[in-house]
This record gives C-alpha cells, structure tokens and sequence, in this order.
C-alpha cells in the first residue's frame, strides 16, 4: 500500500491543472490550480508508514513543501523513508520531519503563521485542538481525519461463519488499534446465539505473542497508556451489565498484551457501546428490524466508516444510503487502496484522503478575468 499511494500520486503530477470557463461578455475567464503553500501534516502511531504516504503523496504531488510531525511513539519509520526520498533526488526543504510531543511540538505547528495548511490524523479530542489553534493563528485550513466507532451489521440472510471471521477481522485487526474497527458488532436476533458462540470461539482462538513470530496474529499494545485504557474500558464494560464471553484482562505478566475480549448483551448507552476504546474488544448488540439497527448504528458522534454482511441488494442498498459514514463497505471491511477516499462524518473529520478527492486538500483555486477587446466570437 505504501508504495502504491506514491506510485498513484506520482501519475497525477502532471494532470492537475485549471479550466476554461464561460463567462458573460467580452472576458476570457480560467481557473489556475496551485499549490497551497507550506503544509504542516500530523500523523499518527498506529500506522505511521501507511499515514505518511497519504499525507506527503499528495501535498508533494500538488507542488507542496512539507513539516511533519510524527507521533512520539513512532519517529524513527518517517525518518528513513525521508532519507530515501532525498536520496532519490527530492530537493533540500521541501520534506522535513519533526519529532516531538504533540502539547509543544504538534502545537507550534498549528499555531504557527508561516505555515498554510494543516492536515492531520488522530483523535477527536485533539482534532478539535488542532482546528481551535489554526483558527487562532492565521486561519489556514485544516483536514482532519478523527476517531471512530464503526458498526457492523450482520443481517439475518447472512452466513454466519462467513460473517463471524469478518466481524473478527474488523475489530482485532491491529490489535483493535484502527480508527474505523468496526467496533459495534450489530447481529439480527434470529443469527444472534450461533454468531454469539462462533464469535467467542474465535476470539479464544486467536494467537497473541510476539508479533515477530510466525503464526501470531496479535501482538502487544502501543504502550501503557493505551494497555491501561484498554483493561479500563474491560472494567467499565463488566460493572455496566454487560456479559464478558472470554478474555477481559491482559495476558501474561510481561509486556502489553491484552486478552482477546468479547462482551455481549452490550446496550447502547455503554461506555463500551459509545467511546473508541481502541484495542481488542468486541461488543456484540442485537436488533431486530432495519429501521431499528439504522437507528441505533447513527446514534454516535462518530461517522467514519461502517460494514454490513447481506446477501440481499436491497438491505445492502438501504443500509448503503442509510448509514452516516464516510465509507461503508458490504460483505468486506478495512479494503483501502490509494483511490478509494476516506474521510468521515461528524466528529470523525473533515475532508477526504486519498484518491482525487485528496487533492483538494493542497490546492489553492485562483480564478483569472481577461478583457477582451474585438473577439472573434463569445
């Protein structure tokens, strides 16, 4: 993927350009396509090659300069491949890598009145810091792509097994460590019990360790902040009402690994139900008719993607149109190519990223009016 989103940027270089438009009376008018200036761009930990590729690609392909900062828990990925880049020929200035905390270095970013731009990827709660400082420096536009808390709904057509690996997928898939894991497991109440059992049986069965081991498919948590967090969420999920099916602690008594957790009969006003809790734990709710999961899988402040399992077009187009989420994929999750855009709804961003809709981000549109004086033709 990270070579990918380079190798699709570098084919739009050189077909970005403005258009000839019709005005009334004796005027040529076009637009000029240009670049915004310099961009200062935040990334994240959890997928920091991933994340520099979709910020640098396209500021760099609109003819922009570039400071990013990197997360605290992950400088040294971005470091390297700007290495590379100047080494295969990118001039001095034009890419330049800041590693720092966010509070100091992540907010004189903002903050600062030389920089025109800023597109940044994390949490909502410091997305609407971000947004706040550039409002107060020197205004400059801001993308923002934010949290999540993705719904997957099983419909009561699905297959199940099918259908249980997918869910498992959409929410274990990095340690549960994605912004649009698909975090709310909604299961019609005629599949529910089998999906429920199926469910847990996977969970167990999935190999946590050593990531670099051969086999593992979950390795530890970011840190202890994120461990600590995580058990919190567990802990509120139990005193709460819910049913805890397998996991709920962390395993082993070195690093920060954590059981792969499933917790039914969840309800919606759940803290487990409505915050990004960001690690392995799966909550399964049940519904009974599609008003009523569209309904319920809305009632968030997030927006950033969703999935559904159907075999029916028609549930699969009502829910595609229902669902107020910047992506929602059908009877697949977490399918990204350097094309597709992503973005959310709500407080889960501003702005697209990736594919010709990133574009917009790094371009500045300037309109140009010539008289004309004895044309040909109008």
């Amino acid at each position: 993927m990270f070579v990918r989103l380079f190798r699709y940027y570098a084919g739009w270089t050189d077909k970005i350009h403005g258009m000839t438009i019709p005005g009334d009376g004796p005027h040529h008018v076009q637009t000029l396509h240009e670049p915004i200036g310099v961009c200062g761009q935040i990334i994240p930990w959890n997928f920091p090659l991933v994340m520099f590729a979709w910020k640098v690609g396209p500021a760099l392909a609109c003819g922009n300069t570039i400071v990013l900062k990197t997360a605290e828990q992950t400088p040294l990925s971005a470091l390297l491949v700007s290495k590379l880049l100047h080494e295969a020929g990118l001039p001095d200035g034009v890419l330049n890598i800041v590693s720092g905390f966010g509070p100091t270095a992540g907010a004189a970013l903002c903050s600062h009145m030389d920089v025109d731009k800023i597109a940044f990827t994390g949490s909502t709660e410091t997305g609407k810091i971000v947004l706040e400082l550039s409002a107060k420096s020197n205004l400059k536009p801001v993308t923002l792509e934010l949290g999540g808390k993705s719904p997957f709904i099983v419909c009561e057509d699905a297959d199940v097994d099918k259908a249980v690996e997918l869910a498992h997928f959409a929410l274990f898939f990095n340690q549960g460590q994605c912004c649009c894991a698909g975090s709310r497991t909604y299961v019609h109440e005629k599949v529910y019990d089998e999906f429920l059992e199926k469910a847990k049986a996977r969970a167990l069965q999935r190999a946590v360790g050593d990531p670099f081991k051969s086999g593992m498919e979950q390795g530890p948590q970011i840190d202890s902040e994120q461990f600590e967090k995580i058990l919190k969420y567990i802990r509120s999920g139990t005193e709460s009402g819910a049913t805890l099916e397998t996991g709920g602690d962390r395993l082993g008594t070195k690093g920060y690994y954590v059981q792969p957790t499933v917790f039914s009969n969840v309800k919606d006003d759940m803290l487990i139900a409505k915050d990004e809790i960001f690690g392995p734990v799966q909550t399964i709710l049940k519904f009974n008719e599609l008003n009523d999961v569209i309904k319920r899988a809305n009632n968030t402040r997030y927006g950033l993607a969703a999935g559904v399992f159907t075999s029916n077009l028609d549930t699969a187009n009502t829910l595609t149109r229902a669902l107020r989420a910047g992506t929602v994929w059908i009877n697949c999750f977490d399918t990204f190519d350097a094309t597709i855009p992503f973005g959310g709804y709500k407080m889960s961003g501003i702005g697209r990223e990736k594919g010709e809709y990133s574009l917009k981000n790094y371009l500045q549109v300037k309109a140009v009016v010539t008289a004309l004086k004895n044309p040909a033709w109008l």
